[in-house]
């Protein structure tokens, strides 16, 4: 299975502040979920799960029949061990965690990486510090960490443990949006979907181009 993390609608992408309002952060947050749910929902032989305490992001996993689980307590560190403890009370035998926030993800390039051999399957995020996919066979091969330096936690713990590691190295999956800059990249790739119809309904390319 698949997993999707999201965080509160109103902590969502911090670091886009003050150039969007809470409100725009939001709508954002929500677009990127729904085109990575397009590509997950799309993929043979892997349920997707939803992830969150926000009651707008339930709704839209139920709308979209994906499996929709509240978030218990933040942070994303104990969501995640709380999608394990489901995943392993359901027997699941490998757990794909994916970020959200990644909208110019393919079906061809998670089906690649979802492909790739190895008890630990990592993408790490185009600077290398983070990781945006993190694929587990078992769903607790090794313990999961997100946010900065966990790539390289991932495959030192890999390591450690002496589990057979692939790096999933696909600039799609590389690419989360979490920067003014990020935002131009996706109004760049001109890829349609929800994320690249938010920046332009929210002018946000003329909006950078004043802050420049």
């Amino acid at each position: 299975m698949i997993a999707l993390p999201v965080k509160s609608l109103s902590e969502a992408k911090g670091r886009l502040d003050p150039l969007l309002t809470p409100l725009e952060r939001g709508a954002l947050t929500l677009a990127m979920l729904e085109d990575v749910l397009d590509v997950t929902q799309a993929l043979t032989g892997w349920d997707t799960w939803v992830i969150s305490p926000d009651e707008a992001v339930i709704e839209i996993a139920m709308a979209r029949d994906a499996h929709a689980i509240e978030e218990a307590r933040p942070p994303l560190a104990n969501a995640i061990l709380q999608i394990e403890e489901e995943a392993e009370g359901r027997l699941v035998d490998a757990l794909a965690v994916l970020l959200p926030d990644t909208p110019l993800v393919t079906h061809a390039a998670l089906t690649s990486a979802l492909r790739t051999l190895g008890a630990v399957v990592v993408a790490p995020s185009s600077d290398e510090g983070g990781t945006n996919l993190l694929i587990r066979r078992p769903p607790t091969a090794i313990e999961a960490h997100f946010g900065h330096d966990s790539y390289r936690r991932h495959l030192q713990t890999a390591t450690e443990a002496g589990l057979p590691t692939a790096v999933v190295d696909i600039p799609e999956l590389a690419f989360d949006l979490d920067l003014p800059s990020d935002i131009l990249t996706v109004l760049d790739s001109r890829r349609e979907g929800r994320t690249l119809q938010v920046c332009r309904d929210l002018d946000l390319g003329a909006r950078l181009a004043t802050r420049a």
